[in-house]
């Protein structure tokens, strides 16, 4: 017990980053030596959040018994921060009961993105053992197709009417807090549940007692409709800085809401995802990454790999190709890898920046031949320097001015070529539905390397008259 209350009494001494690796190696080792009293004691000050990540860095065997030392509402907490492959692994270990109290008491927004990750039959079974108002509820989302707003909101919040005074609200939120998402924002409606204003807390609380909500309300309300794409309302809500967005269905019919914290998990899904895609296609975005097994990363990644594999042969084959002119001109050899990883350098700027771009609609307004317009001067500019100076470089290495001339020229033809082929490309990619992030570093690299090859054989082969 010693060692728990000084690991209580160094709380104040620590960073947060340093807290959560305290108590997951403090943890860890109470748990290897059987003391289940100075585990749980650890967890009792400690945020859900930090606990999710204690019992995520545990090994597979200890987490479900480092879950089991967690109280029910804070099991439930937990429990929802935790990744969901280890949601998974803790619902093969518990007891059917156990898990239907869980899960029962979980948000439908973050009850259905569990259940889109386990199979059919279970999903059914649990669905079954649900309480009819979340049954309901869990089956709403479902209903909506992934990754769009209906599927991602939660119905848990609160609706006022015009006509109710402010005591009145006041007096409904206090009996409804505990079961809704959030508070802060209240939302109006009808008769038929169409969505007519809406009003913040603070507003609520500065208002006269029997002023109506219907005068202190706004009308002119940002919603989204349920078939919106998450990304669109990540974007929305970014952009207005609010804590929540209002999803109606095409009647205008209030269905839910979509929180903030969602968002941000949104946020990083989606980057995630355009990451491993600019990486060429390492590993799906909803995988994590560490925790997969390297059979799975390795299949997953050949794929991309033996892609490109053939098509880097096609360089290959045109070097083969003008043997004769290197047989004449050997040092022509010496500057490929100059100039075929400068090119792909360049594309990969290029495309890393336009697709940035289309993800946060700072292009939009410019138009795709506008940017990439931009890009083939930047290509130019860029061309230009690197070129004069490779220019100079092949003089001083080799002694000859046509080979010199041949290497800069080919360098700012690669430059221009690289600039646009990344900045077009992706909009291509978007034009045929495609994700434009599929067009990324690794491909565009192979698409200049053999154009660049072509080019610079040709021009060697004009300024040189062979």
């Amino acid at each position: 017990m010693t060692e728990t209350n000084n690991f209580s009494s160094s709380f104040q001494d620590v960073s947060r980053k340093e807290l959560r690796e305290l108590v997951r190696n403090q943890l860890r080792s109470l748990l290897e030596r059987g003391d289940l009293q100075g585990a749980k004691a650890i967890l009792e000050p400690v945020q859900p959040a930090d606990i999710a990540e204690a019992i995520e860095g545990l090994p597979e065997a200890m987490q479900a018994l480092a879950f089991r030392l967690l109280s029910k509402g804070e099991a439930i907490e937990v429990y929802e921060y935790l990744d969901t492959s280890v949601q998974e692994a803790l619902i093969v270990e518990f007891k059917s009961q156990d898990v239907l109290d869980i899960v029962d008491k979980m948000s439908p927004d973050d009850r259905a993105r569990l259940f889109d990750e386990l199979p059919a039959k279970f999903v059914t079974r649990l669905l079954e053992q649900l309480s009819p108002a979340e049954r309901q509820a869990t089956a709403q989302l479902l209903g909506y197709e992934a990754g769009t707003a209906g599927r991602i909101m939660t119905p848990e919040l609160i609706s006022l009417k015009e006509d109710f005074t402010a005591t009145q609200a006041l007096e409904r939120i206090r009996r409804l807090a505990n079961a809704t998402e959030t508070i802060y924002y209240l939302y109006v409606t009808d008769a038929a549940r169409r969505l007519t204003g809406i009003l913040s807390l603070r507003e609520l609380v500065t208002a006269q007692p029997q002023q109506r909500i219907g005068e202190i309300m706004t009308r002119e309300v940002v919603f989204v409709y349920t078939d919106a794409d998450q990304e669109e309302v990540a974007r929305l809500i970014q952009r207005y800085d609010f804590l929540a967005v209002p999803v109606v269905d095409r009647e205008q019919r209030l269905v839910g809401i979509v929180t903030v914290d969602d968002i941000i998990d949104i946020l990083e899904q989606e980057t995630t995802e355009d990451i491993y895609t600019l990486g060429g296609g390492v590993q799906s975005g909803g995988d994590n990454y560490f925790q997969t097994d390297l059979i799975t990363v390795a299949r997953k990644r050949v794929v991309w790999l033996f892609v490109l594999l053939l098509t880097n042969t096609v360089t290959g084959t045109i070097i083969k190709s003008e043997e004769e002119i290197l047989q004449k001109v050997v040092t022509l050899a010496a500057f490929i890898p100059l100039l075929t990883g400068t090119g792909g350098n360049v594309g990969a700027q290029s495309s890393t920046v336009v697709i940035r771009g289309m993800n946060t609609d700072e292009i939009n307004a410019l138009g795709p031949f506008h940017v990439v317009w931009r890009e083939a001067i930047a290509g130019a500019l860029l061309g230009s320097m690197l070129g004069s100076i490779a220019t100079i470089w092949s003089y001083f290495l080799q002694g000859s001015w046509s080979v010199a001339i041949a290497v800069g020229l080919s360098l700012v033809s690669i430059s221009i070529l690289a600039s646009v082929s990344g900045s077009a490309l992706p909009f291509l990619f978007r034009s045929l539905r495609l994700d434009p992030a599929l067009m990324s570093a690794p491909f565009i690299t192979t698409a200049v390397d053999v154009l660049g090859v072509l080019i610079y054989f040709n021009l060697a082969k004009a300024i040189l008259r062979l």
